[in-house]
């Protein structure tokens, strides 16, 4: 079974304003974009649940001209806060790199 990392040629995850992230799933084509995009482990619950935020907060765009995922979830806390750990939130897709993908 194929993970995130396996057919994505790059992952970023950044602060999208101070109470929201916003993660990139750059696939490495289209055949793998079309086949992997809309899996269940992609979905806007696999994602809430992975993160703990709320699904019906989550939001997922696909970009199938640049063969792109988008999803944003709100952050558990705002940025610059007192339980703050990753401030640009540059280290939060690393979660999904071993994802597997039906």
């Amino acid at each position: 079974m194929k993970t995130v990392k396996d057919v994505c040629r790059n992952l970023r995850s950044k602060a999208a304003g101070p109470f929201w992230v916003t993660i990139d799933l750059f696939f490495d084509g289209p055949e793998n974009f079309a086949r992997y995009s809309e899996s269940e482990a992609l979905s806007a619950a696999s994602v809430a649940k992975l993160y703990g935020a709320d699904p019906k907060l989550v939001k997922r765009f696909s970009v199938p001209g640049l063969n792109t995922v988008k999803i944003s979830y709100p952050r558990t806390s705002s940025q610059g806060g007192v339980v703050e750990r990753d401030m640009h939130c540059g280290q939060q897709y690393v979660r999904l790199l071993d994802i597997a993908l039906d």
